[in-house]
């Protein structure tokens, strides 16, 4: 079956089945796992499933008469404290709606698409930041449960949930203009995701207001080792600049530090801003310019969503999915050099 069959229609067990050649009996053994498959068997059919994006109900129970009283939150990793606190704020509301919650996360898996797949079998809705799978994919996917996307607006019928990007990286970017820098760097990999992308758009956006060259982004990770090694190649004369903007706190964070331990004054010969305003970011000397995301809102406000699809409040299958856009917030401290700082601006 092509990709484009395979997309026009839910998937079955029984279309599983013939795809790969096999009896239903046989798919139902290989994803209960009660029995035992031939290798090359199983082989088949996960490859079947895979094509189908066939998604197992799960220990025979029918949805239309089941529930399981369980939200799904599917994040890239834990690690960071961004990732945490979205998950306090998705677990803390469900609480609260009397749900319980299972966190898949993709980073390290050899097959993400499958484990999402698998965890839609155990849970009622899912919410997904940042994934393997591709807008068709998520999709089809939605058309079996409630599905919300935390990042960025899908190109498919596919409700969403984000945190402003591209007018608050514009409104630091021109901050930073404003008080004389004139070189300035953005930090983090715009093909990363659709929030990073978001943020070099604004940050180019302020640039070309100005009549200013547009640098490429240095498209590096965002976490404390991929900030030090940036911070040794600046160190090295490689990447020079007067303001480093970082997509995340933890990379600005780490670029900060290290480029104080060897000598480097911050904000006096570079200025370093971030993103998030983790707790870390008021505390660290000289305090992190950046933009506070409303990251444990963002969580509890997606397992609302859920819990409304749930309960019949909102139109899960509607034709025109809603995309939701939080505001968030430039903070100005001191690690951009400024002498004087505006008042902190919500941003819509």
């Amino acid at each position: 079956m092509t990709g484009s069959a395979a997309h026009s229609q839910r998937a079955t067990i029984y279309s599983v089945a013939a795809a790969a050649g096999v009896s239903i009996a046989t798919v139902s053994r290989v994803f209960q796992g009660t029995s035992i498959v031939a290798q090359g068997t199983r082989e088949r059919v996960l490859a079947a499933a895979d094509e189908l994006n066939y998604v197992p109900l799960g220990a025979a129970r029918s949805l239309a008469v089941s529930r399981h009283e369980l939200l799904g939150l599917v994040l890239p990793e834990l690690g960071g404290p961004y990732y945490s606190e979205l998950l306090m704020g998705f677990e803390s509301r469900a609480s609260e709606l009397g749900l319980g919650v299972i966190v898949v996360v993709t980073q390290g898996k050899p097959d993400p698409s499958r484990a999402i797949r698998q965890l839609m079998s155990r849970v009622d809705a899912i919410a997904v930041l940042g994934s393997d799978l591709d807008d068709d994919a998520l999709t089809h996917l939605a058309t079996v449960k409630p599905l919300l996307s935390l990042a960025g607006i899908p190109d498919g019928p596919i409700d969403s949930l984000a945190a402003e990007n591209t007018a608050s990286a514009e409104q630091l970017t021109i901050h930073l203009l404003d008080h004389g820098r004139s070189s300035l760097l953005f930090l983090g990999d715009p093909d990363a995701g659709a929030d990073i992308a978001g943020r070099y758009t604004g940050f180019s956006a302020a640039l070309s207001a100005r009549g200013l060259d547009v640098p490429e982004p240095v498209r590096i990770g965002l976490r404390e080792s991929d900030g030090a090694a940036f911070a040794t190649a600046h160190l090295a004369g490689e990447h020079r600049a007067d303001a480093l903007v970082c997509a995340n706190d933890e990379l600005a964070l780490a670029v900060l530090a290290h480029l104080q331990d060897h000598g480097v004054d911050v904000p006096a010969d570079v200025a370093v801003v971030g993103w998030d305003d983790v707790m870390a970011a008021r505390y660290v000397r000289p305090a992190l310019t950046t933009v506070r995301q409303p990251v444990r809102d963002l969580g509890a406000l997606a397992s609302d969503r859920l819990h409304a699809h749930l309960n019949g409040t909102t139109d899960a299958g509607a034709a025109s999915p809603t995309h939701d856009i939080l505001p968030t917030q430039v903070v100005i401290r001191s690690s951009c050099g400024c002498t004087t700082s505006p008042p902190e601006r919500h941003l819509p």
